[in-house]
């Protein structure tokens, strides 16, 4: 009978859990429509802009007058990550895929003798990252505990921290690591760089690559100026946005998966639980009529 009640207690224990797992996944579904207007409706503006810093890029001759998120510093040496995961887990493989492509683009470029080191934005990387890496790697953290929802000015201030240490002098070129939401089940990693600027691909004339011939006023190198911090703080942005819906929808696949398990485990111990409830009665009934017959 001991047995009996043990089960009975397992039953009830995941028959709470799965509760709790129906309920996150409800919760996830709820953010995630949010999540994933906000980020499709960045996506335009941040991809249109990065063309356009992309195709002034390619129309200025590199000089000591230009701006240094173009120009960067002369050297390809020491290189920053800015790692964007989230905060909390219990999302499947989410931070897990970021992560993943990080130590890719990182064992790539030490393999090729450079210096790497990372800046993190969600402490879900962070673990990872200094158990591979070391934590003297880690040169700073953006705190997203308290927030809920990614704003302009938290992009903002992560891009203000970066581009400081790149006016200091502490790395050469960043890249921002992110994952793209493709959909619930599907978000794809994405490690871009972000300074300095990568100029548009020339075509097959060796001629910058263009949609069309334009005119700017001012010039491309003032234009650029005040694009360039722009452009940094809107990439982090629709990362920050686009990780977002990618948590919720890794989060809300979990769940639903972990309440398909629980579901399929409270099956199997019910069967057991029947199982030995009938053994135990039929003991009893065989018990009573061999006490009968003796008599």
């Amino acid at each position: 009978m001991a047995s009996l009640k043990a089960l009975k207690i397992r039953i009830g224990s995941v028959k709470s859990t799965q509760k709790i797992t129906k309920a996150m996944k409800m919760v996830a579904a709820a953010k995630l429509r949010r999540a994933q207007s906000n980020a499709e409706q960045g996506r335009p503006y941040s991809q249109r802009l990065s063309d356009v810093v992309a195709s002034l890029a390619s129309r200025i001759t590199v000089g000591p007058q230009s701006p240094r998120l173009i120009a960067g510093t002369g050297a390809d040496q020491r290189h920053l990550i800015v790692v964007a995961s989230s905060d909390r887990g219990l999302a499947g493989a989410f931070n897990t895929n970021i992560v993943r492509a990080v130590r890719r683009k990182a064992e790539e470029l030490v393999a090729e003798g450079k210096d790497v080191r990372f800046f993190i934005v969600g402490r879900k990387s962070r673990p990872v990252l200094t158990r591979f890496f070391g934590a003297d790697r880690i040169v700073g953290q953006h705190d997203t505990s308290e927030m809920k929802n990614p704003t302009y000015a938290d992009a903002q201030a992560v891009a203000a921290e970066v581009m400081r240490r790149f006016e200091a002098g502490e790395f050469d070129v960043a890249h921002l690591a992110y994952s793209n939401f493709r959909s619930v089940l599907a978000q794809e990693p994405a490690v871009d760089q972000i300074i300095p600027v990568k100029p548009r691909a020339a075509n097959d004339a060796g001629v910058p690559a263009a949609s069309a011939a334009v005119e700017y006023e001012p010039d491309e190198e003032a234009i650029l100026a005040e694009l360039l911090p722009r452009n940094v703080a809107i990439q982090i942005y629709r990362a920050m946005l686009e990780n977002q819906a990618g948590f919720y929808g890794s989060q809300m696949t979990a769940m639903d998966n972990a309440t398909r398990n629980a579901g399929d485990m409270i099956n199997r111990l019910s069967i057991q639980y029947n199982r030995q409830r009938q053994a135990a009665i039929t003991t009893e009934l065989v018990e009573i009529i061999s006490g009968a017959e003796a008599l």
